[in-house]
């Protein structure tokens, strides 16, 4: 770097986040520009026993300024794997000259402490409440080597949503078979017989989320993790688990049983959430539909999102050499 800017930038102290610095974190990541309830350290906690926690803390002078939400695996850091997404976290003020800083100075210490590599999931932007797209630039000077690509199906709703007549004939089927949509605190019947049934038998796996981890999150965060489930005759039939940001109401779980098309349950509920319960939000995230670690796509999941007018953005992963930092030394002139 110039010998000026690396001045400037030795002025900066990068820490490791310890509990001593909880109350600081969480503080800051409300008045972020780029932060969402994931990032509270009650969120990020709950799987704490999975993962060795490299989270980062940027200072100048005392005051905190980002922070790096993250983990260690061997001798490289990761956007913390237990999180959506990541990057830096900012305050509303910071400018594209301060995360150019904030960012040269966690490399040099990584680099320092002999940790090759750094490995980042960008934010989506709309979860961002002001524009923070200086990260994303940073990594094309640095090099950084795309990973992957996964496609979100996003419905921006303060424009007219069109939902085709397929999804409309299923929501037909569900008033017709007087379908009911509760919202409820308990989680117990959607996952039990529902939702780890299904991802079983179709995929093998189970949910992300154990029925204890999502009920202590609902519990942590009542007003940003909410569950709707659809009954027909008193059966649970279909349900959707939604994270609820400042900007986006994001489907974390989608499920509903074999009679799903016949009864039309899962357009029903998700209509009733877009035109009614979210009508107000500024996006509807339906999430991805990508498998093989993103290079495919499931045809009919993403058709059926499709359907409600959701369109694609794209949620990008990257690698970067932490050695690469002397990249970033001439972008300023």
């Amino acid at each position: 770097m110039k010998e000026k800017e690396r001045h400037t930038i030795s002025n900066f102290k990068v820490i490791r986040y310890s509990s001593s610095n909880r109350s600081e974190w969480n503080h800051f990541v409300t008045k972020s520009k780029n932060a969402t309830f994931l990032f509270h350290r009650d969120f990020m906690e709950y799987h704490d026993d999975r993962f060795e926690d490299f989270s980062l803390m940027v200072f100048k002078d005392g005051k905190l300024l980002a922070l790096l939400p993250a983990n260690k695996v061997g001798r490289e850091i990761h956007s913390h794997q237990g999180l959506s997404y990541g990057g830096l976290i900012l305050h509303k003020s910071s400018k594209f000259r301060d995360v150019l800083q904030y960012f040269s100075a966690i490399l040099i210490l990584l680099n320092t402490q002999e940790i090759s590599t750094l490995h980042i999931k960008l934010m989506p932007r709309i979860y961002q409440s002001l524009p923070s797209d200086e990260l994303s630039y940073l990594l094309f000077i640095l090099k950084a080597e795309l990973k992957k690509k996964d496609v979100l199906s996003v419905i921006e709703m303060d424009k007219s949503v069109t939902i085709s007549s397929n999804r409309m004939e299923g929501v037909k089927r569900g008033k017709k078979h007087q379908l009911i949509i509760k919202e409820e605190t308990s989680f117990e019947v959607f996952w039990n017989e529902i939702l780890s049934v299904n991802l079983e038998q179709k995929h093998g796996v189970s949910p992300v989320h154990s029925l204890i981890e999502i009920e202590k999150l609902k519990q942590l965060f009542p007003e940003h993790i909410r569950q709707f489930n659809v009954y027909h005759n008193d059966k649970l039939v279909a349900g959707t688990t939604i994270f609820e940001s400042q900007n986006v109401a994001h489907c974390q779980y989608i499920s509903g049983d074999e009679n799903k098309n016949a009864l039309g349950s899962l357009d029903f509920l998700h209509h009733h959430l877009i035109t009614k319960v979210f009508k107000d939000k500024r996006y509807f995230d339906f999430g991805s539909s990508n498998e093989d670690n993103g290079m495919k796509i499931n045809e009919g999941l993403q058709y059926w999102k499709e359907g409600f007018g959701a369109r694609t953005i794209i949620h990008e992963f990257y690698s970067i050499k932490t050695e690469n930092v002397n990249l970033l030394m001439d972008v300023l002139t």
